[in-house]
């Protein structure tokens, strides 16, 4: 029954995610907490994440956007490393809510905006926001769509977007499973289970893939804005007891 629920789960995720432009882990990870434990989450949702991505880079392949991944992924693969390898315990609490407000921000000025773009973005802007988004995915577990909203003002369309941000997320994956190898995090069990999901992944992603062809582009970013959203009110809800402080 367990496994029965875990490929129903990324089934779904990879399927809302190929909608939503992101969020299948966001959705696999209260799963895989309740059945296995929290410290299970990160690397069964990395290895599953490792598949699911592969099959987007893979079945989009000549929609990848390289000018950004030029300027993302070597800052990616900077933030990912030092990401894993930090053994220090950071308070990122106070950072998690800066990164909640500006995806609530950015979404609702997506929705109120008069101009096609709610801001404009440089592909330079990709240097240090792929550094920061593997940095925190690493140490964190998942930052959710944290870069979506500058795929979008940048200008990617539906399928540009999907494989030009599961480039990015297979090669941070990668990165971060050899590190946890490397801590002795990875159990067989684990591998199993990540295994599972990935392979899950591939009818989420191609179910996904036939409703993505009959949506239009306005609608793929207001489903897209409205689960970053999501993200952002969740992250301030996971996050609500800092405000007690003010009460």
């Amino acid at each position: 029954m367990t496994l029965l629920l875990l490929v129903l789960t990324s089934i779904i995720g990879w399927f809302v995610s190929m909608l939503a432009g992101g969020g299948s882990s966001l959705i696999l990870m209260p799963i895989v907490g309740i059945f296995f434990g929290v410290q299970a989450i990160p690397p069964i949702i990395t290895i599953g994440g490792i598949f699911g991505n592969a099959n987007r880079v893979y079945a989009y392949w000549n929609k990848i956007n390289w000018s950004i991944l030029k300027w993302e992924l070597p800052a990616a693969v900077v933030g990912a490393i030092l990401g894993s390898f930090t053994l220090t315990h950071l308070d990122l609490e106070w950072l998690t809510i800066i990164v909640a407000g500006f995806l609530i921000l950015s979404s609702t000025s997506f929705f109120f905006k008069k101009d096609d773009n709610t801001f404009r973005v440089k592909t330079w802007y990709f240097l240090p926001g792929g550094f920061i988004y593997a940095f925190l995915s690493a140490l964190i577990g998942s930052m959710g769509p944290l870069l979506t909203p500058f795929y979008i003002n940048y200008g990617l369309k539906k399928e540009e977007l999907l494989a030009t941000q599961a480039t990015s997320r297979f090669l941070i994956h990668l990165i971060k499973i050899v590190a946890y190898g490397l801590f002795g995090t990875l159990t067989s069990s684990y591998i199993g289970y990540g295994v599972l999901i990935g392979l899950a992944a591939f009818p989420g992603n191609w179910l996904g893939g036939l409703a993505l062809e009959r949506i239009s582009e306005k609608l793929f970013q207001q489903l897209v804005f409205s689960f970053v959203m999501l993200t952002g009110l969740l992250l301030f809800w996971q996050h609500r007891e800092l405000f007690s402080v003010f009460i």
